[in-house]
């Protein structure tokens, strides 16, 4: 992942687009991230090709879980039963 400046990404478009070819570039205005510039390849697999399950498909569970840096505490109680009054 790179990040460059608007500026930047006007005065070397090459640069930027050979920079996409090993991930996402992020572009930024003023300090703030306002475009991400992709290889059409790295936008097939990241958005367009997923289908509406994919997208709601749960995060997996086990050694995979924590690729991403996400840590979930683990439960130890258990739910309440539901009250119908």
């Amino acid at each position: 992942m790179a990040t460059i400046t608007a500026q930047e990404f006007n005065r070397d478009i090459s640069g930027a687009k050979r920079a996409a070819e090993a991930g996402p570039v992020f572009i930024t205005h003023r300090g703030r991230t306002t475009h991400v510039l992709l290889t059409s390849a790295d936008y097939r697999e990241r958005v367009a090709c997923r289908s509406l399950l994919d997208a709601l498909r749960p995060v997996p569970l086990g050694d995979e879980a924590n690729s991403d840096g996400l840590e979930l505490p683990a439960r130890r109680e258990l739910p309440r039963p539901v009250r119908f009054d």
